[in-house]
């Protein structure tokens, strides 16, 4: 694609598809299977060719690119799921400048990496697994994103762990919307061309 916003969009919608899900999950303690394996196979793809290949093929991130173009197109405006954005973009900013915890992060995906090779992505052990990474590491960076839902699901491990492992998903997304060129500015001055950019990339 010739739109010099193409990536920057596609890895929007990687982070507007685990925030989607982290507030379902919370609010109903129901996932979506192939959304939340495409989200969480994205966090081990650190050294894919193209933003593409983060995410594996389009299709894997259409729920996430119909998302955004509700709100770049203001057709669905939800505050709750924009905010979340904000404090997830704000985090990434605080996250990359902190070495150690990179560092952390990246040790930390590639011991659990062969998990998900052999369980998949989804599998309860790696769940907990990428879920405990981020509590131990990113989980301590200013701001916290807080997750609001339903304080029944809230209230379980295993729910808890999920909603993490998805956080740290979004992050992957952010830092990858950040070293395609994105910032703040895009919501400000170039509305329009990410929604053609998004537009693009849709069926």
């Amino acid at each position: 694609m010739s739109n010099r916003y193409s990536d920057r969009v596609l890895a929007l919608a990687g982070l507007a598809q685990a925030l989607h899900l982290v507030r379902r999950i919370a609010e109903t303690g129901q996932s979506e299977g192939a959304a939340v394996q495409a989200a969480l196979d994205s966090v081990f793809r650190i050294d894919a060719a193209t933003p593409l290949a983060v995410y594996g093929r389009v299709g894997d991130v259409t729920p996430g690119l119909r998302v955004l173009r509700g709100y770049l197109a203001k057709e669905a405006q939800d505050d709750g799921l924009s905010r979340l954005a904000m404090s997830v973009l704000q985090l990434e900013r605080r996250f990359v400048r902190e070495e150690n915890t990179v560092h952390a992060v990246t040790r930390g995906l590639a011991e659990i990496a062969p998990r998900a090779e052999q369980q998949g992505s989804t599998h309860p052990d790696v769940l907990s697994a990428l879920g405990g990474l981020y509590a131990d590491t990113i989980s301590h960076l200013r701001p916290r994103v807080m997750v609001q839902g339903n304080p029944h699901y809230l209230g379980q491990p295993g729910v808890v762990a999920e909603i993490r492992a998805i956080l740290l998903a979004a992050v992957r997304s952010a830092v990858l919307w950040r070293q395609m060129g994105g910032t703040m500015w895009d919501f400000v001055f170039s509305r329009r061309q990410m929604l053609e950019a998004v537009d693009d990339w849709l069926p």
